[in-house]
């Protein structure tokens, strides 16, 4: 599909998306319950609409056909603190897992969020994206925080990326280092409806993560 046919088709996706929060939203306020959006669900279907990298067939494995993996967050109404999990692999079976080999098969991690912008407060999603194979500054901080869990230091399996919610800026927060991170698409919405305002595909050949102060 074009690209032109792939940016429609993911904002199309995106109004759905915020139609239904919208319309089950009140219902929810009613009963006292969070709104039953299917964030990973939905972050795995517009990451394909977006890239046109299909999905792996409900099968068990990784998120898409090519062996990369989605990670979505929504801060709308969040209760907790929303954040990504589980963005590398430790403590599975698999013979990659607890090492930097875990990235090596992987050749893309998307991080989707849906939040409000800084300075307006108009609801918006963004998608980042990490060339894992080639991202040296990433693979820096994956490959502190395998060792720090090696050592002890760490007991967790879950690397947690914290990342700018709420906030006008692309860096992500870890205890092992804060880097900026290439955002690929941002759409926002006005009056109702969702219109892209970010579409960077060029970071999908040529993206780096930058370390940053935090």
């Amino acid at each position: 599909m074009p690209q032109e046919e792939r940016l429609v088709e993911t904002l199309q996706l995106l109004q759905l998306h915020y139609d239904a929060y919208t319309e089950i939203k009140p219902y929810a306020d009613k009963y006292a319950h969070p709104h039953p959006t299917d964030t990973r669900g939905w972050s795995q279907i517009i990451v394909s609409a977006l890239t046109g990298i299909q999905g792996y067939s409900r099968k068990k494995g990784p998120d898409l056909e090519d062996g990369s993996d989605v990670k979505g967050a929504n801060c709308w109404d969040a209760i907790d603190t929303p954040r990504f999990n589980g963005c590398i692999k430790a403590g599975t079976h698999a013979s990659t897992a607890d090492s930097l080999s875990s990235l090596d098969s992987m050749p893309y991690l998307f991080f989707v969020m849906w939040d409000m912008t800084e300075k307006t407060g108009h609801k918006r999603c963004r998608i980042w994206v990490v060339r894992t194979q080639h991202d040296v500054e990433f693979r820096k901080i994956a490959g502190a925080w395998y060792h720090q869990r090696e050592e002890g230091i760490i007991k967790s399996n879950n690397f947690q990326l914290h990342p700018p919610r709420n906030l006008d800026r692309n860096v992500f927060r870890n205890n092992c280092g804060h880097l900026k991170y290439p955002l690929l698409f941002e759409a926002r919405i006005d009056n109702g409806l969702f219109s892209c305002t970010t579409y960077n595909e060029v970071v999908m050949t040529r993206g780096a993560c930058i370390t940053s102060e935090g």
